[in-house]
């Protein structure tokens, strides 16, 4: 070590030699010492040599020579560990080489990007600092057409570098689509893939760039069309999976339709052939998260790839790799795929998320998949946190399914981990887990009663209060799917342990989903006459007040419907009733939006005069005096006029209640028409959320 340490030393000392001469000599001998020699590298960055190395490089008074090769070394240095990366950046290597691009000298600028292009492909480098200067773009940009090394190392610079849609808009703003489209069919093969990812980088969710990408001609012929032929069989994979990933994001951004036949007979099928076991396990997973990106939102996409290639069949090997059969010879590839064989795992749930999303045959044909249900039961307790992720989320997208719900989800008690997994988690993991539990808690399925004596309740109140709007929306909407139906107590046990004061917090909510669905609660807790007399008899005032407040307040139609249908339930009540009755301010509202120039806001509106008016406990053939004094008071302030205004609305609906509605306020004996409360909101089963990553 002594030995290596004193070496060292003397190839940092000679850096210091007075004769320009001899310190360029000591620089190439330090250039020969490093290569291939991590620790000679990092004893060299110890001793001091990058300091002195970026001193040389940037003195005008250091031949040209000299200079280029320090630029060698430190690139050379570079190509070691992390450490020696982050040594570098904070020596301040990267505004030095992008000052030293300056120079004239094509091999001086060539030695600097190479170094650059190793600095800014390293995980530990703040892609940031490309950006930090606004001349730095456009000058990379006018030294593409110095040689096809600048080409290959700035788009490669590009490519690593582009990581948000801001770094895009620098991009694209400052002509790199222009300025990167001929290289595409540059004779360097090395130049060919690096533009090829720029565009891939540039089109990911960026609808500008991916419209604009469709009108570029590249020597006379469209652009995608160069990408299709990059997707040839007789392409280098790398090249088909690359185009197959520009494509793809075009078509997501809306610039190319699926039903494209560069998508539909190309890209599809490219991106499936990238999923059989013959080829690597990184390309495996590249074009199975490609493929579920493609086709997460179009059925059609998804029909499709289900028939293509026994693609459900064939995921299923993703569980099996590396086998004790495995055909991998070499040894550093067995070890490396074994580290790495839950990202298999991972793509295949995503995979499967996205071709089960909509259709039910798919999902039928993918639960019926070997060993399936106990595959995706295990992800949810893996150690890696995205194999989790992937695999809830391929459990939420068949959760869309009545029949799954009540077969495989049952057979299985999945319930079981995914409330192991709602305990502790990110709450990435938990927005996807809390989406599924919706579905599971609705009537239909067997696991609603487990789930709710597991002691579910409290649980979802909590996320009622998180900071995130996406857990407050979930943890509101499962309760609100546990309330239909629901017995007393569990009813009274949801407005326990939720609190009057979070309930109507969520009643203000400035979240538009949130307050949707805890007006859905409301509506569900409150239906069933007995349920409703005694919510109201405990929490009557609070809840009189919310519906208020909303009904005054800046809200959408939608809100506002929700409100009055809840206004409809309690006007059904026995004694609940009367908090309308005795209040002349939510009279006056309810005949206002009778008179509403929406529809549905008048039709709810009408039912709660209906529910008013009638009350089936008080006889189908004689009204009690409780039911008279309503009428008359109703009549009294112009409700029977507006009624039959209704009688002459062109929506049948609309015309049907207001008809009901006034036979009862006329005393007819046709009282079997009359409507009874407004039904409980049973939700529809939780959208699938899927997302590229």
């Amino acid at each position: 070590m002594q030995e290596v340490t004193a070496t060292s030393r003397h190839y940092v000392d000679r850096l210091f030699d007075p004769d320009p001469q001899n310190v360029l000599q000591g620089v190439i001998d330090m250039k020969n010492a490093v290569i291939g020699n991590n620790k000679q590298k990092a004893n060299l960055i110890v001793l001091g040599a990058v300091p002195r190395l970026l001193y040389l490089l940037q003195q005008s008074s250091s031949s040209l020579e000299l200079r280029t090769e320090c630029a060698v070394v430190l690139g050379s240095l570079a190509m070691g560990t992390e450490n020696n990366i982050k040594s570098l950046v904070d020596c301040h290597i990267i505004p030095a080489l992008l000052q030293g691009l300056l120079c004239s000298d094509l091999i001086f600028i060539e030695a600097c990007l190479r170094c650059l292009r190793t600095v800014f492909i390293s995980p530990v480098t703040p892609v940031q600092l490309l950006y930090t200067d606004p001349t730095v773009i456009p000058h990379l940009m006018s030294l593409l057409s110095r040689s096809q090394h600048t080409q290959e190392y700035i788009t490669q610079i590009f490519a690593h570098c582009c990581k948000t849609p801001e770094h895009q808009t620098v991009l694209f703003n400052h002509g790199a689509i222009q300025n990167i489209a001929p290289l595409l069919i540059s004779p360097s093969y090395k130049v060919r893939m690096q533009a090829l990812k720029c565009f891939s980088v540039l089109a990911y969710e960026n609808a500008q760039v991916s419209m604009t990408l469709v009108n570029v001609l590249v020597d006379g012929e469209q652009l995608s069309q160069v990408f299709v032929r990059m997707m040839q069989r007789d392409k280098p994979i790398e090249m088909q999976l690359t185009a197959a990933k520009c494509l793809t994001y075009m078509c997501r951004a809306g610039a190319i339709k699926t039903d494209d036949s560069c998508i539909v007979l190309k890209t599809l099928p490219c991106l499936v052939r990238m999923c059989s076991k013959e080829r690597l396990l990184e390309e495996r997973v590249e074009g199975a998260e490609t493929l579920a990106y493609l086709m997460e939102p179009d059925i059609e996409l998804q029909r499709i790839a289900s028939v293509t290639d026994h693609l459900v069949s064939m995921l299923a090997d993703y569980f099996k790799y590396p086998s004790s059969v495995s055909a991998i010879t070499d040894i550093k590839r067995l070890d490396h795929d074994l580290k790495h064989a839950h990202e298999l795992r991972q793509a295949a749930f995503k995979l499967y998320a996205s071709l089960g999303s909509n259709d039910e045959d798919i999902r039928k044909k993918i639960t019926e998949t070997e060993n399936m249900m106990d595959r995706i039961v295990s992800g949810l307790s893996e150690s890696s946190i995205k194999v989790r992720l992937a695999a809830v989320r391929c459990l939420h997208s068949l959760s869309r399914s009545v029949q799954q719900l009540r077969t495989s989800f049952h057979d299985h008690a999945v319930w079981k981990p995914l409330m192991k997994l709602l305990q502790n988690a990110p709450d990435e993991v938990l927005v996807m887990a809390s989406s599924t539990l919706c579905n599971l808690l609705l009537e239909f399925s067997p696991s609603k009663e487990p789930i709710l004596e597991s002691g579910v309740i409290e649980l979802l109140c909590s996320l009622t209060q998180s900071d995130s709007p996406a857990l407050r929306v979930n943890g509101i909407w499962a309760l609100m799917n546990m309330a239909f139906q629901a017995d007393q107590k569990v009813k009274l046990e949801i407005v326990r342990a939720l609190g009057t004061e979070q309930l109507f917090r969520l009643l203000s909510d400035p979240d538009t989903n949130v307050l949707m669905k805890t007006l859905g609660l409301l509506r569900n807790l409150l239906s069933t006459r007995p349920h409703i007399d005694q919510i109201m008899s405990s929490h009557g005032k609070q809840i009189m007040q919310a519906v208020t407040l909303i009904l005054e307040g800046e809200h959408s139609i939608e809100v506002k419907e929700q409100t009055l249908c809840i206004l409809a339930n309690i006007a059904d009540g026995n004694t609940a009733k009367e908090l309308i009755m005795t209040n002349d301010d939510m009279l006056q509202k309810i005949k206002y939006y009778m008179g509403h120039s929406n529809v549905k806001l008048q039709l709810a509106a009408t039912f709660c005069i209906s529910n008013l008016i009638w009350n089936e406990e008080e006889g189908e053939e004689l009204m009690t005096h409780g039911s008279q004094e309503r009428q008359d008071k109703l009549r009294e302030m112009g409700f029977v006029d507006i009624l039959h205004k209704l009688t002459q609305a062109s929506d049948p609906n609309l015309c049907d209640s207001g008809i009901l509605a006034v036979r009862v306020s006329m005393l007819c004996d046709d009282y079997d028409a009359c409507e009874g409360p407004i039904k409980p909101l049973e939700e529809k089963l939780h959208e699938v959320v899927l997302r590229g990553e």
